[in-house]
């Protein structure tokens, strides 16, 4: 059994919106996570790009460092905090003190994501935590969900709505009929998008989430390249609009689902009944919607981004590793991800498709489309022309269909934008029911 000890000094790699949310409450809550740990934590030494920079709240003297290895390095430095953000350094960071057997909690999604598997082979082996809750969720408790809570039941599926960002702005386009680049500057204007706002838009962020909970959940190693990928800027308020009509509302999705073939992996926007409870989590709120054979369906809602619920996350890890530090106990590691369930390939899923097309308003149109469908057994589940624009001589369909098999949808979608009669393919949405 370790040693046990009665005061722990803190490492903080960054000292940023997140890093700096730590520190803070180190030194300005001393008395009460000395209660939730048994014994004082103490701030020893932060590492720094700009030791000159203002600061919110006064650091003492002394703590700045330049480099990683005054941190790592430090004798009474016992936990490091990462909170550089991006993969590199970052991810040399946290190797480096796990060579040192320094435990570590971190906010990294994309190194976890990357590098997860790897880094919680070397700390186990050497002998230490490495805690990452804040990495997915921000302030949602959706990793130790998959860690500690769940761990009786095997999971058969679960959806997430893990990026504030876009939520936000579907959200707003949803409600108040804002087009993609108004809702877009809407929310960079409340600091909710970077001025890049990319990894979000485009489903990056979600992507590097999705695959740290699926290789937790489905004990099945997951690479942010082993999932299927689509943003979110092709909607329009039509789709919006029409979805309602329909019974659905519009979501960015992270989906895992394990069937009898493997493992599902996708993040992509998707139409959802309006009755479940996904379908209620608006602005930048985040949820979790798991399916488990003992549990049934639960769902982990709220605040999933931001600098306060990240910083709360990453505390809440630093008083686990504490507390056992405190009490002399071994680390609390997670099984690894071995191989797992075989990944489905895309082309394999099989889900209803929404489709909205821009055709030339004439007869034999729609028999020209089922003719392409129903060749590559797609079964139409409904067809209703919408707006139509007489002097361009066009119509709008709006097309539902049975459940077909992706590859299929995307040959048809490609030879549907061949037809002559065919004057735009505007959107495509898959529907999850």
């Amino acid at each position: 059994m370790a040693k046990a000890k009665d005061r722990l000094g803190i490492g903080l790699l960054g000292l940023g919106t997140v890093g700096g949310g730590v520190g803070q409450a180190l030194i300005q809550r001393p008395e009460h996570l000395a209660e939730q740990v048994g014994c004082p934590l103490v701030l020893r030494r932060a590492l720094v790009r700009d030791a000159g920079k203002r600061r919110s709240f006064d650091l003492p003297p002394g703590l700045l460092a330049r480099s990683v290895q005054e941190v790592v390095g430090d004798p009474d430095v016992d936990v490091v905090v990462e909170a550089v953000g991006g993969e590199q350094p970052a991810a040399s960071f946290l190797e480096i003190a796990l060579r040192a057997g320094k435990p570590v909690a971190t906010a990294n999604k994309e190194v976890m994501a990357k590098h997860g598997p790897r880094l919680l082979a070397l700390a186990r082996e050497r002998g230490c935590d490495l805690r990452f809750e804040a990495s997915v969720g921000g302030g949602l408790p959706v990793i130790a969900l998959f860690q500690r809570d769940l761990l009786a039941n095997r999971i058969a599926a679960f959806h997430a709505i893990i990026n504030g960002t876009t939520n936000y702005i579907l959200t707003r386009m949803d409600q108040e009929g804002l087009d993609f680049a108004a809702a877009l500057k809407q929310a960079q204007a409340l600091g909710y998008a970077e001025p890049n706002p990319a990894d979000d838009i485009e489903g990056t962020d979600a992507t590097y989430k999705l695959a740290i909970l699926a290789s937790l959940a489905f004990r099945t190693q997951v690479y942010p390249e082993d999932i299927h990928r689509e943003g979110i800027s092709r909607l329009t308020p039509r789709d919006f609009r029409y979805a309602r009509e329909l019974g659905y509302t519009i979501k960015l999705l992270a989906i895992a689902r394990a069937g009898q073939t493997g493992l599902q992996v996708r993040v992509h926007p998707a139409f959802i009944p309006q009755d479940w409870l996904l379908a209620k989590v608006d602005g930048v709120f985040n949820a979790l919607q798991v399916e488990g054979d003992l549990v049934g369906r639960l769902l982990v809602y709220g605040r999933g981004a931001g600098p306060q619920p990240t910083a709360s996350a990453l505390l809440a890890d630093v008083i686990e590793i504490a507390r056992r530090l405190h009490g002399g106990l071994p680390p609390s590691l997670p099984p690894l991800p071995g191989p797992g369930l075989p990944l489905v390939p895309m082309g394999d899923l099989e889900v209803r498709h929404y489709f909205r097309i821009s055709v030339a308003d004439r007869p034999g149109v729609l028999a020209q489309m089922a003719s392409i469908l129903g060749d590559r057994r797609i079964s139409i589940a409904s067809v209703i022309q919408k707006e139509a624009d007489p002097q361009a001589g066009t119509a709008e369909i709006v097309m539902m269909t049975h459940p077909a098999r992706e590859s299929a949808v995307q040959s048809a979608l490609a030879e549907l934008a061949r037809l002559e009669v065919v004057k735009e393919i505007g959107s495509w949405v898959r529907v999850e029911a």
